[in-house]
Parts: structure tokens; C-alpha cells; sequence
């Protein structure tokens, strides 16, 4: 059978037992063959003081991902959860699957192209307990994507801190630090359009941000193209706030208003005859103008009405095709308690 990502997480199975792990590292992996065997090599090579567990999510790559990276972790020590999703859901909907099943105090999400350096993860760590906050976001000093991902990721958080009404202060990121208790409040969200940053700033305002560095991506190219950062922009203008429905009823107040102003000068004038036979083109371009603006806000209108139908007629958020456990994971009880409810 399939199981739906938000039906379960790996606390319900031991709701008693205390966290045996730091922290998680919570890896979406998408089209990552050609990174893996380095990615993990790096993860061996953490220096920390105590236990911490890895969560991969293989988020549906087309390529041979999963297989290599269960292969190369069947040689590793790595306490290492690996999950794969029957298709592709996105980067937000993976990481969301992956604080589902994390078991660690905190959950800190890198990417899984080393630009996102895993030694930094423990500074952000640190810099999160040391100043007692719920949510981190590493700031890159100098950024390494290209031009294109670039602009297209500050669209995106210029619209979020506009529309979540966040302080400038807050720097966005993928590579985040969130505490146990706050990623646990939004894996109860079932919605199938995730944006994990609005999600968070609706549980705490404890947020601050850690200069980080950002490395050149090893190898590959970022699978966020224009179709994937329009679709992330539409569920942060849809999702989080009724600002746009709000801007579309003070666009037609403003149409209102200028229409009875219009009407009113056309009756003042034909009272002194003073009324001149207007063009037929000033005519037709105020009719497309204002006919273009009436279809723009029906289809925002449509928009918000399309996602509730979707939501509600019960579009899932993930499904999960098989988990694999490695290392110090191997845990009987937990393995096949959520083995049974999530295998195809």
C-alpha cells in the first residue's frame, strides 16, 4: 500500500523514549549521484562530540541516487536514515518528510550539492543553542549559485518577508537549524503546498541568522528552474497570506472610483455642452486595459479556489516508496513499526 508522508512520524512509534541523537542532518537528494560518495565522505568526517544521525530523502531522481547511496552507506559508519518518495514532491515537501522521521534535538537541512558545507552545520548548532534560538539560518557571505537562481531565490524572499511580514533582519535559506519542539508543531501540517520558512515563522519568532560560507556546487546543475521558482513563489503569495485578494478588492475600488469620476466629468460636460466626440482607440484601449485587469484578478481568485479544492479533495504532500536504515538506525521495534505503514 501507499502511505501519505503526513500520516505518521518516527516519535509516534516511542513517544517515551529521549532523543538519542544532537542533532539530524536532514539531506534532500535529487538527480545526486555524481555527489554522493563525496557528500557522505564528508559526513564521516564530522568532528562532533556525541551521536547524530543523517536522514536522506531521494525526493523521486530520475537518475540512480537511492542505489548508489544505500550502496556506499552499506560500507559506512553513519547512523543514516534513507527515505524515498514515489516521485517527485519537492525540495520543501522532502525536508518536511525528513523532520517526520528525525529523531535528533536539533534538525539541520543542508543540500545535497556541498555547497552547503557540513562542518558549518555545527557552528550553526552551536550558534543556535549559545543564543537559545528556535530557528537559525546560516547567511551566505558570498553566494555561488548563477545569476538566474540568484535573482529568482531574492524574488521569492522579498515576496515572502513582504506578504509573512518578517523583519529585514531575517536572513532566508535552505541551510537551516530548527529545534525538536518546533519542527514537531509543523510536521502536523497535511496541506500538499508547503513553504517551510512561512510554516516557522508562524510558530516562533526566536529566529536569527549565522554567516556561513557557501561553496561552488561540485558537480551537476540546481534542479530550481523558472518553472519550479514560479511555482514556490505562487504557494508563498497563496498560502500564507489573503494580501493579494486584499490588493485585487483595492484595485477595483480604485477602478470604481475612477470610473464614477469619469462619468461624472462626461455629465458636467453634456449639461454645458461642452462634450466632444471622443476616438475610437482611447475607447478599445480602456476596454483591453480594464478587461485585463478583471481576467488577472478572476484568475488570482481561481488560484486561491483551485489550491482549497485541491487540499481538500485530499492532494497528498508525499508519498513514501520505502525506508532503509544504516548503521546504529537498525532499531527492530522502530524499523518495522513504520516499515509496515510506508512500503509499496
Amino acid at each position: 500500500m501507499t502511505s501519505s508522508a503526513p500520516s505518521y512520524r518516527l516519535s509516534d512509534v516511542m513517544m517515551t523514549e529521549s532523543s538519542p541523537f544532537s542533532f539530524s542532518l536532514i539531506v534532500p537528494l535529487y538527480r545526486s549521484e555524481e555527489t554522493i560518495d563525496k557528500l557522505v565522505t564528508r559526513l564521516e568526517g564530522l568532528d562532533f562530540h556525541s551521536a547524530w544521525q543523517a536522514i536522506f530523502i531521494d525526493d523521486g531522481s530520475p537518475d540512480q541516487s537511492y542505489n548508489v547511496l544505500c550502496r556506499r552507506l552499506n560500507k559506512s559508519p553513519l547512523n543514516a536514515v534513507v527515505i524515498r518518495h514515489t516521485r517527485n514532491f519537492g525540495e520543501h515537501q522532502a525536508v518536511l518528510t525528513g523532520y517526520r522521521h528525525a529523531e535528533g534535538e536539533y534538525f539541520i537541512n543542508i543540500d545535497d550539492d556541498l555547497q552547503n558545507p557540513p562542518e558549518e552545520a555545527i557552528r550553526l548548532l552551536d550558534y543556535a543553542k549559545d543564543n537559545d534560538l528556535d530557528v537559525t539560518y546560516g547567511n551566505h557571505i558570498c553566494k555561488k549559485h548563477n545569476i538566474f537562481r540568484n535573482l529568482g531565490s531574492v524574488f521569492a524572499k522579498l515576496t515572502a518577508r513582504w506578504l509573512l511580514d518578517l523583519p529585514n533582519s531575517y536572513y532566508l535559506s535552505s541551510f537551516r537549524c530548527v529545534k525538536r519542539l518546533v519542527a514537531e508543531k509543523i510536521t502536523c501540517i497535511n496541506g500538499p503546498y508547503v513553504y517551510l520558512d512561512g510554516l516557522l515563522s508562524q510558530v516562533t519568532t526566536r529566529i536569527g541568522s549565522l554567516d556561513v560560507r557557501h561553496d561552488p556546487r561540485d558537480a551537476g546543475s540546481s534542479g530550481y528552474n523558472l518553472r519550479r521558482l514560479v511555482r514556490l513563489w505562487l504557494v508563498i503569495l497563496t498560502s500564507f497570506s489573503l494580501m493579494p485578494l486584499r490588493f485585487a478588492s483595492l484595485i477595483g475600488i480604485g477602478a470604481s472610483l475612477i470610473g464614477a469620476v469619469s462619468l461624472a466629468y462626461i455629465l458636467i460636460s453634456s449639461l454645458f455642452g461642452r462634450l466632444d466626440v471622443a476616438g475610437w482607440a482611447s475607447v478599445i484601449s480602456s476596454i483591453l486595459f480594464f478587461g485585463g485587469i478583471q481576467c488577472l484578478l478572476l484568475g488570482m481568485v481561481g488560484e486561491y479556489i483551485g489550491r482549497i479544492y485541491l487540499t481538500v479533495s485530499g492532494k497528498p504532500q508525499a508519498h513514501i516508496r520505502n525506508l532503509a536504515w544504516y548503521g546504529k538506525m537498525k532499531s527492530p521495534v522502530k524499523a518495522q513499526s513504520l516499515h509496515v505503514m510506508s512500503t509499496i
